[in-house]
């Protein structure tokens, strides 16, 4: 074995791993009818292919390899387990795919997609919606359990208990991997949409690195949106949330400079993706026509506000403020509501954003909400208390974690002068 070949094998089985574990594993968890096997199992074959690609060399199909072994993996362990109540049918079917050369779908059903598959099968009734959305993100998203906790603004630990308990009750009241019927769909579509849009979200607005954003998950959540827009094209929210993800990812080049945040008002707007923008308000005519109005066409509306101005001057800074309200009243939340603030404090002055923001700041569950303490910096030193504004500053970067928006919070901090 030469260090070359070894170096080889590491670099092949770190790839497979960062492109297609994800859809290794929901393909996987199909043909097992178990995610904790499916995931052991996966992971099995990801250190047997370590030793055996340095042994053997890197095979003509390192995913398919993996794949095979995973499957091979997910056998034995259920030969072991004997205290599985399924484990006879789950081997039996695990074995019949296995004999196949091209081993087909089980299940008869109008999604093709495993991914997009699995996500519909983890928003379970069964499941806390919370539950739903945490399991579905950590399992398919690619999402770390911090990056999901900072979604759902919980402690890193909570977040872990949490999943782990979604976990316990798929194997505890055994509910099985099924595919569900075309006529359940939607009734879990509100989950499977929130999955969506968070796996966009931190690709957006990744939680932590050096990185702004992490464009794999922007277009991995667009492409998800995709299909289900071919999936129910009939549900308006379904279009709203793929014109919010196009809109906002059209800004994606112009949003860093040398490394550097921009912030919207001072984007190169040739940078923008402007046939990505007009598939965004495609979309989001659509959703409008169907008159059932959504949190995710809000968002798309506000966001195309902000494209459609023909300078950042002429921002309809108004209308933004009222749809963020009506926002707030449709689905609250905290980052409706630090929004709601900042978009007031420009249509109305910051002072009135301040008397929005306070309230907020009183909430102890708030207390670590980076952007809540960035936009009252920002509202304060728009209103003239510099001092203030610096403490607010202080507070967010010690609550940031990404390192581009670590550095431009600085950067505020220090144009306010001082000590």
């Amino acid at each position: 074995m030469t260090r070359s070949a070894e170096a080889a094998a590491r670099e092949a089985v770190a790839q497979v791993f960062r492109d297609e574990r994800v859809t290794l594993l929901a393909t996987l968890i199909r043909q097992a009818g178990d995610f904790q096997l499916a995931e052991d199992a996966l992971q099995d074959a990801f250190e047997a292919a370590l030793a055996a690609w340095i042994r053997d060399g890197v095979p003509r199909n390192p995913s398919a390899w993996i794949n095979v072994t995973a499957r091979r993996r997910a056998i034995d362990r259920l030969r072991r387990n004997r205290t599985m109540a399924d484990r006879a049918a789950r081997l039996a079917e695990l074995i019949r795919l296995q004999e196949q050369e091209h081993p087909a779908t089980s299940e008869v059903s109008v999604i093709d997609d495993d991914r997009l598959r699995l996500i519909f099968t983890c928003c379970h009734p069964a499941l806390d919606p919370s539950a739903q959305v945490a399991l579905t993100l950590r399992t398919l998203g690619g999402l770390t359990t911090a990056e999901i906790a900072r979604a759902f603004l919980v402690a890193e630990p909570t977040m872990g208990k949490r999943i782990t308990r979604a976990k316990n009750k798929i194997t505890n009241a055994h509910i099985r991997y099924r595919v569900p019927a075309d006529d359940e769909l939607p009734a879990r579509l509100g989950g499977v949409l929130r999955v969506v849009y968070l796996i966009f979200n931190e690709g957006y607005s990744a939680s932590a690195g050096d990185q702004l954003t992490r464009g794999e998950l922007c277009s991995e959540a667009i492409r998800l949106g995709r299909l289900l827009v071919e999936l129910m094209p009939r549900q308006a929210e379904v279009w709203g949330l793929l014109a919010l993800m196009l809109l906002h990812d059209a800004r994606r080049a112009a949003r860093t400079g040398s490394g550097e945040y921009v912030a919207l008002g001072d984007q190169d707007r040739s940078l923008w993706d402007h046939e990505r923008i007009a598939d965004g308000l495609r979309a989001l005519e659509k959703a409008v026509r169907f008159r059932r109005p959504g949190q995710y066409q809000l968002q798309a509306a506000i966001t195309a506000l902000h494209l459609q101005a023909a300078d950042p001057d002429a921002t309809d800074w108004q209308q933004i403020a009222d749809l963020y309200g009506a926002l707030g009243r449709l689905s609250p939340s905290a980052v409706v509501a630090v929004n709601h603030a900042a978009a007031v404090g420009f249509a109305e002055g910051p002072q009135a954003g301040l008397d929005l923001l306070r309230p907020l700041l009183a909430d102890p569950a708030l207390q670590r909400y980076q952007p809540l303490h960035a936009t009252y910096a920002d509202l304060l030193n728009r209103a003239g208390d510099q001092a203030a504004a610096a403490d607010a500053y202080r507070q967010a970067i010690s609550l940031t974690q990404n390192a581009v928006e670590r550095t431009e919070l600085a950067r505020r901090l220090d144009a306010l002068g001082g000590p």
